[in-house]
């Protein structure tokens, strides 16, 4: 099956099939049926062999999935098992540092070869051992180390600017926190939007679904 058939939402599901595997493979699991796998991700049987048979299906028929090997297969789909893509971050306040800092790149087949932001304070500062350039660099850094994705902790005031700037430089894709609906200027770009205030706001309203009033405060005193 061609993978532009496969549906989104089998895919944002393949990191998770990853991450379970992985956990599986560190308690020395060699091999696991669908139902097991299934009780582990709160998923059904169904579902789980569903979503592999996209790829072609990986298990056999009264012996399960070997768990090394579904691992490097759906690491191979998700393409994290080759070559690290070059990336770079463009901002480094808070939220620039702390993923610079905490995200294991090279795990999930990237590295970050690069660190830019426009506050004169910033530059020349090391985060995870890589030091900050000025955005002004940014041009000439491309053209010698070929970065293919940014990611973006930047205000969405200016951000289509330094989108462009970045498309310009051969960047297609981006991990995008800064709130710029990319996709509406550059349709072709490689986007994975991220917003925080979604999750925070669909957990609202889960526990509104859950709880349908606050609880009240206790009061203390003193």
């Amino acid at each position: 099956m061609q993978e532009k058939s496969i549906s989104k939402s089998v895919i944002r599901r393949l990191p998770r099939y990853n991450r379970f595997l992985e956990e599986l493979l560190r308690e020395g699991k060699e091999k696991i049926s669908s139902r097991e796998l299934s009780e582990r991700m709160r998923l059904t049987a169904s579902q789980i062999r569903q979503d592999l048979n996209c790829f072609g299906g990986f298990g056999q028929q009264g012996y399960g999935y070997n768990v090394a090997e579904l691992r490097a297969e759906i690491g191979a789909i998700l393409k994290i098992n080759g070559d690290q893509r070059r990336v770079i971050l463009i901002g480094a306040g808070n939220l620039g540092r702390a993923i610079a800092s905490h995200i294991n790149f090279e795990k999930y087949g990237f590295k970050l070869i690069g660190i830019f932001d426009r506050d004169s304070s910033a530059v020349g500062e090391k985060i995870a051992d890589i030091t900050v350039y000025s955005t002004e660099k940014l041009k000439s850094f491309c053209d010698v180390n070929v970065p293919e994705m940014a990611i973006l902790c930047i205000p969405p005031e200016g951000a289509k600017e330094t989108v462009s700037e970045l498309i310009d430089c051969g960047i297609g894709a981006f991990w995008n926190y800064s709130h710029y609906d990319i996709h509406g200027d550059f349709p072709d770009a490689v986007v994975e939007n991220v917003h925080l205030s979604d999750s925070l706001m669909i957990l609202s309203y889960e526990m509104g679904t859950k709880n349908a009033e606050p609880k009240p405060q206790k009061k203390i005193e003193v």
